[in-house]
């Protein structure tokens, strides 16, 4: 497989504070890839040292196969656009402007690609409107069309739909499909809504206290998080009895309490109950999902 991004025992250290600590993670070309962890785990950190705005204090990574030991790295990250903690924008220039300023800092020979730029990110008829009077959707989108400039094929979004309406979150949600999906940019992105980053990632990574703990695919955390029926009895010792004979795999929760994993014929189920002398109370569908399996995977409470 081939990777945009990989490091190896990476570790960022701030006086006795460490914000990375020997981090391994791999991001595949062509993947959306969720930067999961809760606040202050190490996911800005990662972010500002891949970009160039921080040096790690040990460990090394690399930007599509060049070390940033290497003094290439800076060719490499001339394919990597970013959006980092806020957008870098000015607020007293026109989004048209904007794009000209960082072009200019990157020293392009042309605006050429500028107007594709904005129609792409819903910009287009923004005309004289300076940057401060839009909205924080608009701002975002231009932060992301800011990242665009120079035709980068990794793009790195921190927490872009943080402090969004339902509307600006499907915005920058279909933004972010359009960008990989039609023109094959990797993307990493961190979230906190884990429910919408669900709807985003073919990969993800998950990190606590400056550590990647677990690294999978849509597919494989699709495969762990297994629909289930919970249901209520009065006595589960007869409730197993009964799931050991159905051959059904199970987790007792307590003593009233259980998941049955798999097809359950529920009027089955209480039949056998019966002759065990045991009642079902209650029962409903239950399916684990990237915010349930993040809490079982590292404890405690959600990001």
């Amino acid at each position: 497989m081939e990777y945009v991004l990989t490091t190896s025992a990476l570790s960022k250290k701030y006086r006795k504070f460490e914000a990375l600590a020997d981090l391994t993670m791999h991001i595949p070309k062509g993947a959306i890839y969720g930067f999961v962890g809760r606040n202050g785990a190490g996911k800005t950190t990662l972010i500002r040292v891949i970009c160039g705005l921080q040096e790690p204090t040990s460990g090394e990574y690399a930007i599509y196969g060049i070390s940033n030991k290497d003094r290439q790295i800076s060719k490499s990250r001339h394919r990597m656009g970013a959006v980092v903690e806020t957008p870098s924008i000015y607020l007293d220039m026109t989004a048209e402007d904007n794009l000209k300023q960082q072009a200019l800092v990157l020293g392009l020979p042309n605006y050429d690609s500028i107007p594709e730029i904005l129609k792409f990110v819903g910009l287009e008829h923004t005309g004289k409107k300076k940057a401060r009077n839009f909205s924080l959707g608009m701002k975002q989108r231009l932060g992301i069309a800011v990242a665009l400039i120079g035709n980068p094929d990794f793009i790195v979004l921190d927490e872009p739909i943080n402090g969004l309406d339902p509307q600006g979150i499907v915005e920058i949600r279909e933004l972010i499909l359009k960008l990989n999906r039609e023109h094959g940019i990797t993307v990493l992105i961190s979230s906190h809504i884990l429910a919408e980053l669900s709807k985003l990632a073919t990969h993800y990574g998950f990190i606590e206290k400056g550590h990647i703990v677990k690294e999978l695919s849509a597919e494989e955390l699709e495969a762990v998080c297994r629909k289930c029926v919970r249901v209520e009895v009065t006595d589960t010792k007869a409730l197993v009895r009964v799931l050991d004979r159905m051959e059904k795999d199970y987790e007792v929760l307590s003593d009233t309490e259980a998941n049955i994993y798999g097809e359950i014929v529920l009027s089955e189920l209480v039949m056998e109950l019966a002759k065990e002398n045991c009642n079902l109370i209650n029962s409903h569908e239950q399916d684990e999902n990237l915010e349930t399996y993040f809490i079982n995977l590292v404890g405690g409470e959600a990001v």
